[in-house]
């Protein structure tokens, strides 16, 4: 089975490597498809550990698992990346992540913002 972000890798050669790597990820678009394969494994930790520190969401951890574990994922269609690469600090990953919720097909279409730290990638939140 493909791993759930979409690419021809199985999880285990894909995301998984990221999750047990605590998100040491070479691109921004590499650590945005680990973290919906988290959401769709309801994985809160990795969640957190990846959301970059002036931004994250601690006290919503709780909301945003049983919020994942509530619908139904169905796939991730990275539609942009811009900078984001091994030689960038910075990147934008534009996506639409399809669910499965309250008998209806829906839509996170995100233009999300990254920015790396320490050698390492971290999710800032929507991309102004």
């Amino acid at each position: 089975m493909n791993c759930y972000c979409g690419t021809n890798k199985t999880y285990q050669d894909c995301c998984k490597v990221f999750h047990l790597n605590k998100g040491k990820t070479e691109t921004a678009e590499q650590l945005m498809r680990s973290r919906y394969s988290a959401f769709v494994l309801a994985d809160g930790d990795y969640l957190m550990a990846t959301h970059h520190s002036s931004t994250r969401p601690i006290k919503e951890k709780k909301a945003i698992v049983k919020w994942a574990k509530s619908v139904q994922w169905i796939r991730l269609e990275v539609l942009e990346t811009s900078k984001g690469s091994i030689n960038d600090v910075e990147g934008i990953v534009t996506f639409n992540a399809y669910f499965f919720e309250n008998g209806k097909v829906d839509v996170i279409n995100e233009k999300s913002a990254f920015v790396k730290e320490n050698n390492q990638w971290f999710y800032l939140g929507l991309s102004k």
